[in-house]
């Protein structure tokens, strides 16, 4: 295969994973496949030993792995470290992601997304089950049906970006280089990036757990956000527009996923501004979907939050004796 041309170029993105990251390139190097590929591993500066992890496995693999080290944390600057520094050297037909802290588990993930994607031309994107760890204990995995499927773009605009996990992802190369749509612009994340690929033909499911997906460890990308609140409400305002102009490029022709997606985005929005009171009359059809325990707490926090209000303005207000003596 020395001769062949590189045919899925796998990306991984990592900072501060010593914890991890030999988990992930075992994954990586355990592959078997009937083609060539390449693993483009991008270290932002770890102030750990990531680094030195990859350069002992780039110098063990020097035909798979290519390590892309950083002196300066790039991430910090607002750069965009993909598109900056590993989209560039990309030379596969196909791209697979997985980031530092997650893991592949099965050594013919590649080759089975590889085939599956080879066998319908008319689709760009594949996707399969992954098992979930959360502060090292199995949770649900991520596996949106029981049977292999194809999912509708509808399907994918209404999962948003949790539909499926990042470490199961292969796209055709050409779509993720050369949108035919500029939206993914406006958020450039897995979500977007999700409904790009899905936009000509679906997403192609396989029910297959052959990843492992680390929810929310330190540093990553998730913890940052989530677990912040003001940069949660910033990503729920920039997913809103990345939707609207998504809604706008596409003629409308998906308003109706896309309207769902944003109302729920807005009533996640005033549950995190606790603004209680709102909710209802702002997201009807969310609210009412909402389990009956959940609507009552939610009417018992409007109410609590008016009563509050009214009570601090109460006793804001001067008192007749104190309007007498500034008379």
């Amino acid at each position: 295969m020395e001769n062949e041309r590189i045919q899925v170029s796998v990306l991984c993105l990592t900072y501060n994973h010593e914890k991890y990251i030999r988990d992930a390139l075992e994954g990586f190097v355990s592959q078997k496949t009937n083609f060539p590929f390449e693993v483009l591993v991008h270290d932002d500066a770890s102030t750990d030993g990531t680094a030195d992890i990859i350069r002992e496995y780039e110098r063990r693999y020097p035909e798979i792995i290519r390590g892309i080290y950083q002196t300066e944390n790039k991430y910090s600057t607002g750069c965009d470290l993909l598109q900056e520094y590993v989209y560039p050297l990309i030379r596969g037909k196909y791209i697979a992601f997985c980031e530092g802290d997650d893991y592949w588990t099965v050594p013919y993930k590649l080759q089975k997304q590889f085939d599956a994607l080879q066998a319908h031309p008319e689709v760009d994107i594949c996707a399969h089950a992954v098992r979930v760890i959360k502060n090292g204990k199995p949770g649900h995995p991520v596996a949106p049906a029981d049977h292999d499927t194809l999912f509708s773009v509808e399907e994918v605009i209404e999962g948003e970006g949790g539909f499926v996990g990042t470490a199961s992802l292969m796209y055709r190369t050409e779509i993720v280089l050369h949108p035919h749509l500029q939206f993914p612009q406006i958020y450039y994340i897995d979500y977007a990036w999700q409904i790009s690929g899905s936009l000509r033909g679906g997403m192609l499911y396989l029910n297959d757990i052959m990843a492992v997906y680390r929810y929310a460890v330190t540093g990553s990308w998730t913890q940052r956000t989530f677990g912040n609140p003001e940069k949660r409400i910033a990503h729920i305002r920039r997913v809103h527009r990345m939707l609207a102009a998504l809604n706008e490029e596409t003629g409308f022709q998906y308003n109706r996923s896309i309207t769902r997606r944003q109302e729920q985005n807005r009533f996640d929005l005033l549950k995190l501004q606790r603004k209680w009171g709102e909710m209802k009359r702002a997201c009807p059809n969310i609210y009412g979907e909402q389990p009956l325990t959940k609507k009552i707490k939610i009417t018992g926090r409007a109410y609590c939050s008016r009563f509050l209000e009214i009570l601090f303005s109460f006793f804001a207000l001067p008192r007749k004796d104190q309007k007498r003596d500034n008379q």
